[in-house]
């Protein structure tokens, strides 16, 4: 990849947040971003403008819920946790996200139609 951060494919965002709440739990919103960023060797930058429309998208959808509560540093912040909804949202995106790679890869290999 060049130098430039990864731009996140539409859908994909909203995976990655819902995996993360599921393996880690109930977290802010600037938490969750610093993950993702972080699992992904810093090659995801992620802001403000990017995650909180995700968060509440998946909110809206009922597959996330939040709670106001005190951040580590002391501060308000809004934490967000999967429903179980959201559980079941998650592995169904998950399959078909496992779905589209494999053709994604088929189609880069040249072997679309094996």
């Amino acid at each position: 990849m060049g130098e430039s951060k990864t731009e996140l494919l539409m859908g994909t965002l909203d995976l990655l947040i819902l995996k993360t709440l599921d393996s880690l739990g109930s977290m802010h919103g600037y938490g969750v971003a610093r993950r993702i960023e972080q699992v992904s060797g810093d090659l995801l930058e992620l802001n403000h403008g990017t995650v909180y429309p995700a968060l509440l998208r998946l909110e809206q959808k009922g597959w996330i819920s939040s709670r106001w509560g005190t951040s580590e540093n002391n501060r308000r912040a809004r934490f967000y946790s999967l429903t179980a909804v959201g559980r079941r949202a998650l592995a169904r995106e998950a399959k078909d996200w496992r779905r589209m790679a494999a053709f994604i890869g088929r189609v880069l290999e040249g072997t679309e139609g094996a």
